[in-house]
């Protein structure tokens, strides 16, 4: 299997790489700047804010795995842009798309996200909201490619495998403590086991213990 990993000098995006590249998997590290990769030997250079067609360092793969945020361009609006050129580049193909949501466009009640909540910390406030839209694009696509929407937990945090994750669905849940949290690590692996199984195509999934 091939994976291509968009954003794969993050954070999250350079624990999936990790992960990924520890079964042996192929995979294609999508970036801005290449000589910021450090954990994997096949790149491809693409900016996300320019123009070109993202089409091409697409070719050849099964799967994608974006994450994408606006927070260190101030580019919000780049989340739901990326979400639409990769549905439509991926039209007719047959390369899933699996993408790195976030908390906030979880429900806590039946029509009220995370994010809308009084308790949401200000902070990630725009982060989330741009992912919700990014959401709403993913509900509303006429493109025929299959996508997976992947929210982690409320806290994501650095840590290693920790124990047996959880797949919810777009509802937001917590542990016997009342904690909604995951260690990147584990949401990695939950990321790589969805692109190698493909088991929750075309939904909104989240992954928490």
């Amino acid at each position: 299997m091939k994976i291509a990993v968009l954003g794969a000098t993050g954070w999250i995006g350079s624990t999936i790489v990790q992960q990924a590249t520890k079964r042996g998997l192929e995979v294609i590290s999508i970036v801005r700047d290449a000589a910021k990769v450090t954990d994997n030997k096949v790149v491809r250079v693409f900016d996300l804010q320019s123009q070109d067609s993202i089409a091409s360092v697409l070719e050849g793969v099964d799967v994608v795995i974006a994450s994408v945020g606006g927070r260190a361009s101030g580019n919000h609006e780049l989340v739901a842009q990326t979400a639409e050129r990769l549905l439509s580049a991926l039209n007719n193909t047959n390369t899933r798309l699996l993408w790195v949501g976030g908390a906030g466009s979880l429900e806590v009640a039946p029509g009220v996200t995370l994010v809308s909540t009084p308790e949401f910390p200000d902070e990630y406030k725009a982060e989330s909201l741009a992912q919700g839209e990014a959401l709403k694009v993913f509900k509303t696509t006429t493109s025929s490619a299959s996508w997976t929407f992947v929210s982690p937990a409320a806290i994501i945090y650095p840590g290693d495998n920790e124990g047996d994750y959880r797949i919810g669905d777009n509802t937001f849940f917590t542990n016997d403590a009342g904690e909604s949290k995951v260690s990147v690590t584990d949401y990695a692996t939950a990321m790589v086991d969805e692109a190698q199984k493909g088991v929750y195509v075309n939904q909104h999934i989240s992954i928490a213990y």
